[in-house]
C-alpha cells in the first residue's frame, strides 16, 4: 500500500512546497507581444517593416548610431551566435534599432555587414520592447510569427544564447 501511495504523496509535497524551478532557458522569456508592424527607415533612406522579415527568427538590438564599445560587442555576439547555427543561420536575422538620430560609422557598417540598420528614434516599435533599466542592455528574440518573446541579459554569455537560439531553431515548426 505504501509503495502505491508514496508517488502520489511525494507529487503534492512537490506541487503544494515547491518544485525545483530550474528553467533550462538562459534568455529570459518575457510576455508575448506582436511589435507594431509601422514603417520605419534603413539607414540607407529605404523604408522597412518588421513584417518584411516573417517567417525568420529575429536576434534585436536597441543602441545609438555612435555604437560604444558595449553596442559593438553585442553586435559582435549576435554575428558570431548567428554563424554558430550552421546550417539553421539562414533562418535567423540581426536587427539594430538605432534610437537617436546617429548614423553609424562606415567601419561598424562594413564589420556588421547583414545586420538590418533602421532608424527608430521616437518610433511606436520602441514604446514596445520592454527592459529592466534600459533597453540598450538587451539582446532580444522576436520569433518568426513577429511576437517579441525573449531577452538576453547585460553582459550576455555568447555560448549559452547560442544553446537557447539552438535549441529555439529545433523544436520551432515556423521557418
Amino acid at each position: 500500500m505504501a509503495l502505491m501511495v508514496a508517488p502520489i504523496a511525494l507529487s503534492y509535497l512537490l506541487f503544494f512546497w515547491g518544485a525545483p524551478s530550474n528553467s533550462v532557458n538562459y534568455g529570459e522569456l518575457i510576455e508575448v507581444k506582436v511589435l507594431p508592424d509601422v514603417v520605419l527607415h534603413k539607414t540607407n533612406g529605404e523604408t522597412f517593416n518588421i513584417s518584411q522579415l516573417r517567417g525568420k527568427w529575429i536576434m534585436l538590438t536597441v543602441d545609438s548610431g555612435v555604437c560604444n564599445e558595449a553596442c559593438r560587442k553585442k553586435l559582435y555576439y549576435m554575428r558570431q551566435v548567428r554563424l554558430m547555427q550552421k546550417n539553421e543561420m539562414e533562418r535567423i536575422e540581426r536587427v539594430w534599432l538605432i534610437d537617436d538620430a546617429k548614423i553609424p560609422e562606415n567601419g561598424i557598417i562594413k564589420d556588421f555587414k547583414g545586420t538590418v540598420l533602421i532608424n527608430a528614434k521616437n518610433s511606436e516599435i520602441l514604446k514596445e520592447i520592454p527592459a529592466k533599466l534600459s533597453q540598450r542592455d538587451h539582446i532580444y528574440m522576436i520569433d518568426p510569427l513577429g511576437n517579441l518573446m525573449m531577452r538576453f541579459p547585460k553582459d550576455v554569455n555568447p555560448s549559452l544564447m547560442a544553446k537557447d537560439i539552438k535549441r529555439l531553431l529545433k523544436v520551432s515548426q515556423i521557418g
